[in-house]
């Protein structure tokens, strides 16, 4: 797999625990092997130029998830799809201001972050009850997982 980080944030980022923890989600959703993914760390300006942009919200986000090759999880019948999985965008201030909140670090919230955006990557959603269900418990699976390897 190829996961290339950039921080270009100027906030602090441990870049190797966000490769190894995307390397995990993609081994567990049985992502190609060959698959790639870019994940860029921005600061709040930036972000907010992203969400306006491309999801028409208004200031800055904690993540986007932009798809690529529209790659989905490869099922234990069949052999996953190779290609670009796609890029993530990361706030990590935002990110700050929402582990304190959530009573966690900002390295916790990050790793949920990028949980959370590949899953959006690979296809999952969260506008329907139903949708929402899956993909924030198999979001706290995978978090679990990490966490207790």
């Amino acid at each position: 797999m190829s996961i290339e980080v950039l921080n270009e944030s100027g906030q602090p980022l441990d870049v190797d625990q966000l490769v190894a923890l995307s390397r995990f989600v993609m081994d567990r959703m049985r992502v190609h092997p060959m698959a790639e993914l870019c994940i860029k760390a921005v600061d709040e300006d930036t972000m907010t130029g992203l969400n306006e942009k491309w999801m028409e919200g208004e200031g800055p986000t904690d993540v986007l998830a932009f798809p690529m090759d529209e790659l989905r999880p490869g099922l234990v019948n069949e052999e996953p799809e190779e290609g670009i999985l796609g890029d993530l965008m990361l706030c990590p201030t935002v990110a700050e201001r929402q582990a304190t909140t959530a009573g966690h670090s900002t390295d916790a919230e990050l790793e949920l972050l990028t949980v959370h955006g590949i899953l959006h990557l690979l296809g999952y959603d969260h506008a329907e009850p139903e949708e929402h269900a899956a993909m924030f418990g198999l979001q706290d699976e995978l978090l679990a997982a990490w966490r207790s390897r």
